[in-house]
């Protein structure tokens, strides 16, 4: 299994309100809990041992009561925002706009920004992650509030390239 499965099987536990789902494949045992107090879901990666008994059958969890989850704001206007470059999240993780409690924020609306810039910080997994800039422009606006939860692929920041 990938990291892209993997990813994707987070993000369908997190809609589908399960509280835990449990895999097991030939070497491999996931298990994905979200928990109330976490915004953020949680997985748990384990190899297998080599000599194990016959893999068991993927047991398909029932959805529970659909949990409150967060909803998506409505998108603006697509043409309004067509001129610009979306910069999305490559990872599933908690966006910080700054480096440390204390730090200023990496970038503002209206700031300058050119390929490599930190934007942001994307911690998983108690790794925090640089997220550099791969365009060249003004950031036009900050689509993820501070240390919020997003997901793979979720657009962050709205750049003018011009």
């Amino acid at each position: 299994m990938d990291l892209k499965e993997i990813q994707n099987l987070i993000r369908f536990v997190a809609k589908s309100g399960a509280s835990e789902v449990k895999l097991e494949m030939d070497d491999v045992k996931i298990t994905i809990k979200t928990g109330e107090d976490d915004k953020a879901p949680t997985t748990f990666l384990q190899q297998m041992p080599a000599m194990q008994m016959a893999p068991q059958a993927p047991v398909a969890a029932a959805p529970a009561p659909e949990a409150a989850a967060p909803v998506a704001p409505a998108a603006p206007a697509e043409d309004e925002n067509s001129k610009y470059i979306t910069i999305k999240s490559p990872i599933i993780g908690t966006f910080y706009r700054k480096p440390a409690p204390d730090k200023p924020m990496f970038v503002e609306v209206g700031k300058q920004i050119s390929e490599g810039d930190v934007l942001c910080v994307i911690e998983a997994m108690k790794l925090f992650n640089e997220i550099e800039s791969e365009v060249s422009g003004t950031i036009v606006k900050i689509l993820v509030h501070d240390s919020s939860p997003v997901e793979f692929d979720q657009p962050l920041f709205l750049v003018d390239p011009s």
